[in-house]
């Protein structure tokens, strides 16, 4: 079990990216548009700067939703593979069975 304290800094990173994602994006596309003055996308790269660090959403850990654990982390279930191998040989997880040859 991972500590609460990083996971539950990384759900109020989930929750700032949700916050300001159209502000990030709008002044992305600003500042990444070549038509425009390049006056224009400097304020909008500074303005995008001055936005919190953890509302990028680079910053956000992919975790187990069971345990928290980080490493190991298979994206299609969002669990760890300690927790998929297991649940997988409860017969839980829907389809997937243990091979053996």
């Amino acid at each position: 079990m991972a500590k609460t304290s990083s996971i539950n800094r990384n759900k109020k990173r989930i929750k700032m990216v949700k916050q300001f994602a159209e502000k990030r994006a709008a002044l992305k596309d600003i500042a990444g548009d070549k038509k425009l003055p390049q006056e224009d996308r400097f304020l909008a790269r500074l303005k995008l700067a001055e936005l919190p660090r953890n509302s990028s959403k680079t910053r956000i850990r992919n975790r187990c939703e069971l345990t928290g654990r980080s490493r190991g982390y298979e994206s299609r279930f969002k669990l760890s593979r300690i927790m998929l191998r297991e649940l997988a040989s409860k017969g839980q997880i829907p389809g997937m069975t243990k091979s053996s040859w």
